[in-house]
């Protein structure tokens, strides 16, 4: 099946950067797009072409109505509209619009695995959202507590992150305590104003509606219609992790974030993330969301980024052991040759004198 459609003016913005709009709709439905200087020509199955037909009816319909997406939201988008064949876009931006009622940016899931995350939000109380630096994890979840919070769903927002360091000790910190703890909930405040006037968060912060606070204030709280997120989840401990899922109160909503490759703690075992998906796995109400590599929504490199240290990781597991610590086997032989040399003096101890 062949077909032509009109070019509109305005249309450039949905072929994307070096058309990787129209790539990714070739691959992935099967057609083939050509540019000419009077239409766009589809040809391919019939299925295929109704859908980029529709596609592109419904952006000239968002673009008359004002709704001008970028492009990195624009193609996150067009993946879901490809791999559902249910979903259009007319439908990711209306919904898109509920849940960004009071909020300064759209909210919009840009890959399957971030709507699942996204609806599972809104359809339990609890969630686990589980994968690699990038992915949404933490913006998303304060992107759902704001609108929570403007419906009328929950009186307000508690944020909450372990002050651990990542690999490094800051020593003595100056200042009040909410400014000791301030530099380790950042990411959090980057996320608020993000979504909210500045003038309306510091409003907020001030009446305790949006609360930030360092994991290690929990203990004997019990939070009633809250909308409580955890950041950095995996450098809980497990006794603080089970102290934590335990403040939940009347009509409140947890999301607990994290990434299992990037554990600060002394021993990663003891992970208290690591621990809560062994141990609440199948648990009725909570709900596990993981993430890939593919569902990196930062710059293009720290997708190829992930995929490098999982591929060495992988790598290094297949190795022999001390090759896999990454010493090289000259390094090996003489640290045998030394082991050896000691062995001796090792058996036979000095005698006292």
């Amino acid at each position: 099946m062949k077909i032509a459609l009109e070019i509109t003016p305005n249309l450039e913005p949905l072929f994307g950067t070096r058309d990787e709009n129209l790539r990714l709709m070739e691959d992935s439905l099967g057609v083939r797009i050509d540019l000419r200087s009077d239409a766009v020509h589809v040809e391919g199955p019939e299925d295929g072409v109704a859908r980029v037909q529709r596609v592109f009816q419904d952006f000239e319909a968002l673009r008359r109505q004002g709704v001008n997406p970028h492009n990195g939201e624009l193609n996150g988008m067009l993946r879901l509209v490809v791999a559902d064949p249910a979903t259009t876009l007319r439908s990711l931006v209306d919904s898109g619009k509920q849940r960004s009622a009071g909020i300064k940016r759209c909210v919009q899931p840009r890959s399957i695995n971030q709507r699942k995350y996204v609806e599972a939000i809104e359809q339990n109380d609890m969630v686990f959202g589980v994968g690699p630096a990038g992915t949404g994890k933490t913006y998303l979840a304060v992107a759902m507590a704001v609108s929570a919070m403007n419906a009328k769903k929950v009186n307000r927002i508690v944020l909450v992150r372990p002050a651990v360091e990542a690999g490094e000790k800051l020593g003595f910190l100056p200042g009040s305590l909410q400014e000791k703890v301030d530099p380790y909930l950042r990411p959090l405040y980057d996320a608020l104003y993000d979504l909210l006037d500045a003038e309306k968060v510091d409003k907020m912060l001030e009446k305790n509606v949006i609360e930030v606070a360092p994991l290690a204030f929990m203990r004997g709280r019990t939070l009633n219609d809250a909308f409580i997120i955890m950041d950095e989840a995996q450098n809980t401990t497990i006794e603080q992790m089970k102290m934590f899922l335990t403040r939940m109160g009347n009509n409140s909503k947890a999301v607990i974030t994290g990434d299992i490759t990037q554990i600060d703690l002394p021993n990663p075992r003891k992970s208290g993330l690591v621990d809560a998906i062994n141990v609440l796995e199948g648990v009725e109400g909570i709900r596990f969301c993981h993430f890939e590599d593919s569902d990196v929504v930062r710059h293009a490199l720290v997708q190829r980024i992930v995929r490098a240290y999982e591929s060495a990781k992988t790598q290094q597991q297949e190795l022999p052991l001390g090759i896999a610590e990454g010493l090289p086997e000259s390094m090996q032989v003489r640290a045998d040759t030394r082991e050896s040399r000691t062995a001796p003096s090792a058996m036979h101890p000095a005698k006292p004198q």
